[in-house]
């Protein structure tokens, strides 16, 4: 007699279910770029690799909410971002932060894409939708934005509505961001990684000036083969590590010092957030100052300056009753609130020389 055995399973083991999502076609066809944001993207782009070359005097200044998880507060925060980079335009060029990804290192809300209801239900079907249609309407008010690409499936959804992006310390030293970054379309910030390594961000923006091959989706969400050009508009950006800040005049000259050894380019950008505010949202300031002064005083390599900013400060924790959630308050690292965030700008623009 012949027994029959069931094969026991081999894949998918720990797998609930799995969604088709919309292509990225289709999510463009529905959230298509208008000239105006097209415009915008476009000149942001230029902008930032003229200004990371030297041959732009103006600092960059990417600012605005640690996370996205309200539309409307975020929408509110660009109009006023808008008006004060209408103010300062000539000696610095403001891009706003609007970040939809979160890199968590055990759990913890994973960014409005992942979970754009807050509650757990992770429909990222919705997810994409409104942070394409966010950066949307941020692009079309003319103010360029800049986000942290987490996901490489991500960016055929939402690359072309950015300016600037940034691979964090958590994922630079991952073959696989280094690999997306050699094919994406705008400039790259490579952090410095937690322990305050510079070699792992330099190794990065080496990696990312190389061609690459690798898997996929492409517009249709057909998976593929990936073959790169490399991305030349790679810098670094120091954002402090378990050591200690690294925003002092002696860790810029070791900056400048390892980059002119690999022969990369020495205009770098200094988050004033996470190990460099010690994370402490209002210490900020301390590193913004500093970076400023050192910048008036003749260091030209510092090219740009990350602030972690809302429209109002601190931060609240995400709780199952969403209605009790504060207006404007970031649910993830805390912000300094926004008339200290117009102050700080305004007053570097004053001691930059800006005209009045």
């Amino acid at each position: 007699m012949t027994v029959t055995q069931t094969s026991p399973p081999l894949q998918d083991v720990h797998v609930r279910e799995t969604i088709p999502l919309v292509s990225p076609r289709y999510l463009k066809q529905e959230e298509n770029i208008t000239d105006a944001a097209m415009k915008t993207v476009f000149e942001g782009r230029e902008a930032v690799k003229k200004i990371i070359s030297g041959g732009d005097s103006r600092v960059i200044v990417v600012l605005g909410p640690c996370s996205i998880h309200d539309q409307v507060a975020g929408l509110e925060y660009a109009r006023r971002l808008k008006a004060l980079s209408d103010k300062v335009a000539d000696k610095l060029l403001l891009i706003m932060r609007v970040y939809f990804e979160k890199p968590r290192t055990t759990v913890g809300w994973k960014g409005l894409i992942n979970d754009p209801h807050l509650n757990d239900t992770f429909d990222i079907q919705t997810g994409i939708r409104i942070a394409r249609r966010i950066l949307l309407e941020v692009a079309n008010m003319g103010l360029p934005a800049a986000t942290e690409l987490l996901e490489p499936i991500t960016p055929q959804y939402i690359a072309d509505l950015i300016s600037l992006t940034a691979i964090g310390a958590r994922t630079t030293e991952s073959p696989t961001h280094r690999q997306m970054s050699s094919g994406l379309s705008m400039p790259v910030g490579f952090k410095n990684g937690t322990d305050g390594s510079l070699q792992v961000a330099i190794d990065a923006m080496l990696s990312a000036k190389s061609a690459h091959s690798f898997l996929g989706i492409d517009n249709d969400g057909q998976t593929c083969i990936v073959n790169t050009k490399g991305n030349p508009w790679g810098f670094l950006v120091l954002r402090g590590g378990r050591s200690g800040p690294n925003f002092d005049e002696k860790s810029l000259e070791l900056a400048t010092a390892g980059l002119t050894k690999a022969k990369l380019p020495t205009r770098l950008m200094v988050d004033c957030s996470h190990a460099n505010s010690n994370k402490e949202y209002g210490l900020q300031s301390v590193a913004w100052n500093s970076c400023i002064a050192q910048r008036v005083a003749g260091n030209q390599n510092i090219a740009g300056l990350m602030l972690e900013s809302n429209l109002n400060a601190g931060a609240q924790s995400l709780t199952a009753d969403l209605s009790q959630l504060k207006y404007g308050v970031s649910i993830t690292d805390g912000c300094i609130g926004w008339e200290e965030t117009e102050r700080l700008v305004l007053s570097a623009h004053e001691q930059l020389g800006g005209a009045v």
